[in-house]
């Protein structure tokens, strides 16, 4: 079975590769390489090409015999959605149809998509479960809960079976060294504040000191990026085996707050990370936290190494292993957290 992986050539996307392969599948990766890196594509053959050429992405659909789709291109920075909106449609909401189309002119009939926490906005209530209201809090939550809504709508009139997967804060790196996270620019916490206790940035930014938290920062659910690939294979497997269409989301039901991971990063790294406070940025809720028992019962899943500890660890030794090459993609301005 060959699966097509937009944005396979991406942080989760690439993890994600490497575990179908394990799993027995042939990943075939589609990436425009804007964001995605030649290196992480190790496991199937790549595509570059971008999702809004509706021809050549219906060409390749069929003259690869692809299966099955797992969809991770997206613009994903909820700061910068909230600036460049109408980018952040076109690309998440149009081209996501632009594939939607391809699959049907070739008869695929199964999509995992790469959803996200940021559906919900400001939580109601902790943790968060999949039935909570979604009140998106900028474009980028917004484009992936109408993303959502149109999975449902093509499974009600063409029979397309689809899951999406809501994470929380993806991180680390793969146990086995082999790949990491690598933007430019580096937008989350983790890599910057490694970043950071390198001094290879001068500090890290807290965003928010106020919040209505034990310390004052905000606080997220950190989930392994490794037990998110395994989670988009579980998905794809009970798509194969006729499980219903639905949407689960992806965390550990643990949360901590940005002060809590410095401090771990200072710990695995016994160095310094020198902190400047910010202002809080729009979209930005005080707490997430995954109520993922659904994953759980449904799909099996269970995260095996997303304890705060395993995640600094693999991202530190993948970020020392990337820092000799030359390049971090940490040195500018930083963008989510």
């Amino acid at each position: 079975m060959r699966v097509l992986l937009t944005g396979g050539a991406g942080y989760v996307g690439s993890h994600t590769a490497k575990e179908l392969t394990r799993a027995g599948y042939e990943p075939v990766v589609f990436d425009n390489m804007r964001q995605g890196h030649r290196w992480a594509v190790r496991w199937g053959p790549l595509i570059e090409m971008d999702l809004s050429d509706r021809d050549g992405l219906t060409s390749a659909v069929r003259e690869h015999g692809i299966g099955a789709v797992i969809h991770f291109a997206a613009f994903a920075y909820v700061g910068e959605s909230t600036h460049r909106p109408a980018e952040y449609f076109r690309n998440n909401v149009v081209n996501t149809l632009n594939l939607l189309d391809a699959m049907r002119a070739n008869s695929v009939n199964a999509i995992v998509f790469s959803s996200t926490c940021a559906v919900y906005g400001n939580p109601e209530q902790i943790p968060v479960a999949e039935d909570h209201p979604q009140e998106p809090l900028s474009p980028y939550g917004e484009s992936k809960r109408m993303v959502e809504r149109m999975l449902a709508w093509h499974e009600r009139a063409y029979g397309m079976s689809w899951t999406a997967l809501r994470y929380f804060n993806a991180a680390g790196a793969d146990p086995d060294g082999e790949l990491g996270e690598v933007h430019d620019p580096e937008p989350h916490l983790i890599p910057r504040a490694i970043a950071a206790a390198y001094g290879d940035l001068p500090e890290v930014e807290v965003f928010g000191s106020d919040y209505p938290t034990f310390d004052g920062t905000a606080i997220r659910d950190y989930v392994h990026v490794s037990d998110l690939a395994s989670a988009h294979v579980k998905a794809l497997n009970r798509l194969f085996d006729r499980g219903p269409s639905g949407v689960f989301n992806l965390g550990t039901g643990r949360g901590y707050s940005v002060r809590e991971v410095i401090s771990m990063v200072e710990q695995v790294n016994g160095r310094t990370v020198r902190v400047r406070e910010m202002p809080r940025r729009m979209g930005d809720p005080p707490k997430l936290i995954a109520d993922a028992t659904r994953a759980r019962r449904e799909l099996g899943w269970v995260p095996r190494n997303s304890g705060l500890r395993q995640i600094v660890e693999t991202a530190s030794r993948w970020y020392g292993r990337f820092r000799s090459s030359g390049t971090t993609g940490a040195s500018r301005d930083s963008t989510a957290q």
